[in-house]
C-alpha cells in the first residue's frame, strides 16, 4: 500500500535532500523516466514519491509492488526535488557504472558539457540501437536529473561508462574502429558510402569546442556536409545523423 507521510508521520523520505553530485543517490523527475527506472532498473530503484494529484497512482503503486520498491504519497517532498510545477512523481535511485559491451558499436563523448544535450544524446543513441556510450571527463553530470529527464529514461536502458581520458577508453577497446566528427574531417558522412563497419566507436567532442587537432590523427576523421550559411551543426544533431547513417548499412 503506498503510504500517506502527510497521515504517517515520518517515512524516512524527508532525509531525501535535493540533488548534489557528491551524493550516492540521484531520481527521476515525472512519470515516464521514472517508470522506465522501474521497468529496466529496478534493482536500482530505492524510493518512489508521488503527489497527492498523481493520476496514475494506482497502476504505479501496484508497479512498486511486483518489485518491492517503496512508494509515498509526499507532496511537499515532491515540490522541493523539481522546480517545475507540473511534476507529480519521482523516482530515487542509487547511482551505478556499468561495463561497455565489447562486441558491440560505441557512442563516445569527450567532455560534452551541457546536460541537456547528453539527455538527449543518450536517448538518440538509444533510439537508434546503440546501447553503449562512454563518457570522457570532465563532463556534464550523467547522474543529475536534468540530464535523466532529457533522456526520458532512456538513461537506464543503456550501458554507460566514464573515463578519465580518451586513451583509457581506447585502451579497454582495442578492437573498435575509431570514427573522429571533425569540422576538418577527411572524409564525407554518406549514405551511399558509408565508411562504417561492424564495430566502431562514433566520437564527438564538446558543444562549444569540438574534438581539437590531434583526434584528426586517431582512426578515421569524418564531417558531416552542411551549407556555409551555418559555422556548425549542433552536437545532439550530429550524433542523430552519425548514428542513423551508421546504424542503417
Amino acid at each position: 500500500m503506498t503510504e500517506d507521510s502527510s497521515k504517517h508521520g515520518q517515512t524516512g523520505y524527508q532525509q531525501i535532500k535535493p540533488y548534489k553530485k557528491d551524493a550516492d543517490y540521484s531520481y527521476t523527475l515525472g512519470a515516464f523516466p521514472t517508470y522506465e527506472l522501474i521497468k529496466a532498473r529496478p534493482e536500482q530503484a530505492t524510493k518512489v514519491i508521488m503527489h497527492s494529484s498523481f493520476t496514475d497512482m494506482e497502476a504505479l503503486n501496484a508497479l512498486c509492488s511486483r518489485h518491492n520498491i517503496p512508494a509515498a504519497v509526499d507532496d511537499k517532498l515532491i515540490s522541493r526535488l523539481s522546480d517545475k510545477e507540473n511534476c507529480y512523481t519521482a523516482g530515487i535511485f542509487a547511482k551505478y557504472e556499468c561495463k561497455l559491451s565489447n562486441d558491440l558499436p560505441h557512442i563516445v563523448l569527450v567532455n560534452p558539457g551541457n546536460m541537456g544535450n547528453l539527455g538527449t544524446i543518450l536517448r538518440t543513441a538509444v533510439g537508434f540501437g546503440i546501447y553503449d556510450v562512454a563518457v570522457i571527463l570532465p563532463a556534464a553530470d550523467i547522474y543529475n536529473p536534468k540530464t535523466i529527464r532529457a533522456s526520458m529514461g532512456a538513461f537506464f536502458r543503456l550501458r554507460f561508462h566514464q573515463y578519465a581520458s580518451f586513451s583509457d577508453y581506447c585502451r579497454e577497446y582495442p578492437e573498435h574502429e575509431i570514427y573522429t566528427f571533425m569540422l576538418d574531417g577527411e572524409r564525407s558522412l554518406s549514405l551511399k558510402d558509408s565508411p562504417g563497419s561492424g564495430l566502431f566507436s562514433l566520437v564527438f567532442g564538446n558543444e562549444a569546442t569540438g574534438l581539437d587537432a590531434s583526434y584528426k590523427n586517431i582512426g578515421t576523421s569524418i564531417y558531416i556536409p552542411q551549407t556555409e550559411d551555418v559555422d556548425s551543426l549542433n552536437l545532439t544533431i550530429a550524433v542523430g545523423i552519425a548514428a542513423y547513417v551508421f546504424t542503417n548499412q
